[in-house]
């Protein structure tokens, strides 16, 4: 494992976690029959098949793409720069299935224009209360995050046996209510209200409320006074690394290290991977049973059991024959929200951004370099003011900027860098209509332009960009509407809930399919965990069978 440096930022932890050697696609041939079939190869996917095959089924997983991991991959985009394309940092992979853990570095770096800075010294006295209250609502979910929802039907109906049985279900949210004890009610407040009213009540300073209200509409498309947003601020500071809470890293080489050390587990136990596999449609038998899965090519493939690491949107419309599925159920499909307000901008630099807020000479990586930057979001009404103009068709530009080179020069040339902006608020449609590369452009220009702001001379520094609006990540990395959780992560759509109430335990309307993507519980972010207990569900129907 390589030596890392962590930089606090607040709540993140920025870290080069060492990787496993990287494989790719297995070297097996295809076969024509499996136990089971996972449908693509995100992390999610990955993690499923593993534990698919050390329960006993030969299980294969199937790629669209030229590269495994979904939305964590690592891709030369920029010849020479290696960039985290997507996804491009780890926290939320559950410390069972995998985690590293390295060295620690101060501190927390938000730049002002015109030279200002908040750091963690100016935090006040409140602020070490407020972390350690974040920690204990967010500690007790974790039983929550390994394990599926509660079986309603299982523990509401049946033989006194099943039912008996079903209560075991009960257990995850037993503990969660024992660990947060008293802390009850502020659990209920943080998940329900706006994340303004918590934050002004423990804070005065705009700054820092500001910069905490971010967090709190990270890949949302929501603002800081709208209910629920508490919820989306828990969601990102429920990761850990190798136990430190909160933490968050930069991987080595980039997020494709983590997909690739997942596969490399997998294929260790038997599980065959395979790339630029298109498959075309789920083949259900006349007995309303999933039986394998069709390539577009026209190969067909038999299995048992076949589980969907794609949203629920492409697997029910797209994968699934509609003959299959009742029109209410499509209906209710069609109702899951997927708006995203997210614009990723991989960004190719020939020299080091320097800050007005803390100058560097001659490109000297200073502790602030290896932090998260937020940007423009100097007081909260910044943010309202762009998510309004995002909902109304207009694309604003709220900008997290992360330079994992700093730590990790394997991404870059000498001297140079690699930056990710991932900005907010971008709408699918522009005023009702698609966008264009002009339109792309333009919206790059823009956040450069408030980039310039804070580091004069970042303009001239770039070689090369990578502008992943909405439709672009729907299109590359199958994420319906953009969204980067694979499906709001809105009250109504939590828990029992994900993505619908009555599709919350991973099955589907048919029998022998499953999905185990992030649309499921626990939904976005929580890496692993959807595929761990997708795979365990499907594992014990059969075993039930």
């Amino acid at each position: 494992m390589a030596a890392a440096l962590w930089a606090r930022r607040g709540r993140r932890t920025a870290a080069v976690v060492g990787t496993v050697a990287r494989s790719g696609s297995s070297r097996a041939a295809l076969q024509s029959q499996y136990d089971a079939l996972v449908i693509g190869g995100g992390h999610n996917g990955l993690v499923a098949a593993a534990y698919l095959q050390k329960g006993g089924l030969k299980t294969a997983v199937l790629e669209r793409r030229h590269v495994l991991g979904g939305a964590a991959v690592s891709e030369e985009i920029v010849p020479g720069f290696h960039f985290s394309r997507c996804s491009y940092l780890l926290s939320l992979l559950r410390p069972h299935i995998y985690a590293d853990l390295e060295l620690k570095r101060p501190t927390c770096f938000h730049p002002h224009v015109g030279g200002g800075v908040l750091t963690e010294g100016c935090k006040g006295d409140a602020y070490p209360d407020f972390v350690a209250h974040l920690e204990k609502l967010a500690g007790a979910i974790h039983p929550l995050l390994d394990a599926p929802p509660v079986d309603i039907p299982g523990v509401t109906t049946g033989s006194l046996g099943k039912r008996l049985a079903a209560a075991k279900t009960l257990t995850p949210l037993v503990k969660c209510g024992l660990k947060l004890g008293r802390n009850v009610p502020d659990f209920y407040e943080i998940v329900t209200a706006p994340i303004m009213k918590i934050l002004n009540r423990w804070f005065d300073s705009e700054p820092l409320i500001a910069t905490l209200a971010t967090d709190a509409v990270i890949g949302a498309m929501t603002s800081p006074s709208s209910p629920g947003s508490g919820y989306v601020l828990l969601h990102h500071v429920m990761g850990e690394l190798e136990k430190e809470k909160g933490a968050w890293g930069y991987v080595e080489g980039g997020m494709g290290g983590v997909s690739q050390a997942i596969a490399s587990a997998a294929q260790s136990y038997g599980v065959d991977i395979f790339t630029e596999k298109d498959v075309a449609q789920v083949l259900v038998g006349s007995d309303g049973a999933a039986r394998g899965v069709a390539l577009k090519d026209g190969t067909e493939i038999s299995s048992r059991v076949v589980l969907s690491n794609a949203t629920p949107y492409v697997t029910f419309k797209n994968l699934t024959p509609q003959a299959a599925l009742s029109p209410e159920f499509i209906k209710a499909i069609n109702q899951i929200d997927y708006t995203s307000p997210v614009t990723k901008i991989n960004v190719a630099v020939d020299k080091l951004p320097n800050f007005l807020a803390r100058p560097t000479p001659d490109g000297i990586p200073g502790p602030h370099h290896q932090c998260s930057i937020h940007l423009n979001c100097e007081s909260v009404e910044v943010l309202e003011t762009a998510y309004k103009e995002a909902m109304n068709g207009r694309p604003s530009t709220n900008a997290g900027d992360e330079i994992p080179s700093v730590l990790d020069p394997t991404l870059a040339p000498p001297g140079c860098h690699v930056v990710s902006l991932f900005t907010q608020f971008t709408p699918y449609h522009i005023e009702g209509r698609e966008w264009t590369d002009q339109d792309r452009e333009a919206y790059a220009d823009t956040a450069f332009d408030w980039v310039e702001q804070y580091a004069p001379g970042f303009k001239k520094s770039v070689v090369g960009r990578d502008i992943l609006t909405p439709p672009d990540l729907e299109r590359i990395f199958g994420l319906t509407g953009g969204n980067i959780f694979h499906g709001s992560m809105s009250l109504d759509q939590l828990y029992l809930a994900r993505p619908l109430p009555f599709l919350s335990n991973y099955r589907s309307p048919v029998k022998g399919l499953y999905l185990c993507g992030s649309g499921t519980h626990p939904g976005g972010g929580v890496m692993g965990s959807p595929g761990f207990n997708a795979a365990l569900t499907t594992i014990a129907d059969l075993k039930r069978h």
